[in-house]
C-alpha cells in the first residue's frame, strides 16, 4: 500500500471549508487537475453511500468515488470504486481541524494499492511525487475556491 499525506490551511471556518467538500458532485469547480466531475445516477447529492464521476484534466482518465465514511464538519473517506488510473484501489480521506475562528487545517491522506504488482510498486516510487503534487494542488485549489471563490475549471462552473 502507498500512502501520500498532504496538508493546506484554509483562512475559512470549518462549515465553510466542509461545504466545498460536501458538495460531492462538484469538486472539479476547485480541482485543477479535474475537467469535469458529476454525481453518477441515482446517487445521493452527498453523505454515505453518494457516487461521483470525475473526469482528469488529461482528458483520457477518469475515477468514480463513493463516500464511506462520512461526518459532517469533521471527516469525509472516498472509495475508489472504478477508474484508469493505475491503482488497484484506494482511499482518500480528508480531515478538517479548526484552528480558531476563521482557519482550518485540512489534511488529506491518500491510501492506494498501484496496479501491476510489483513492477507497479517499482513505478509507483517514481511516480509518487507527481501524485503528491497533483494532490497538493487539489487542496490549494480548494483554499482558493473557499477563500476567493475561484474557479479552477471553468467547464465546472
Amino acid at each position: 500500500m502507498t500512502k501520500i499525506v498532504v496538508e493546506e490551511t484554509v483562512n475559512a471556518s470549518v462549515s465553510e471549508v466542509w461545504k466545498s467538500w460536501d458538495d460531492f458532485g462538484g469538486i472539479a469547480r476547485f480541482a485543477p487537475n479535474l475537467k469535469k466531475s458529476y454525481l453518477l445516477e441515482g446517487s445521493a447529492k452527498t453523505g454515505l453511500g453518494a457516487k461521483r464521476h470525475c473526469d482528469m484534466a488529461d482528458g483520457k482518465n477518469f475515477l468514480k468515488e463513493e463516500i464511506i465514511e462520512y461526518i459532517p464538519n469533521e471527516k469525509l473517506v472516498i472509495d475508489i470504486i472504478d477508474g484508469s488510473m493505475p491503482m488497484k484501489s484506494g482511499t482518500a480521506t480528508f480531515d478538517l481541524k479548526s484552528l480558531g475562528k476563521n482557519r482550518t487545517k485540512v489534511t488529506m491522506t491518500m491510501d492506494f494499492v498501484p496496479k501491476f504488482g510489483i513492477a507497479g510498486k517499482v513505478m509507483m516510487g517514481a511516480m509518487k511525487p507527481m501524485f503528491r503534487k497533483l494532490l497538493k494542488s487539489m487542496l490549494k485549489g480548494n483554499a482558493d475556491y473557499v477563500q476567493y471563490g475561484k474557479i479552477a475549471n471553468q467547464q465546472a462552473a
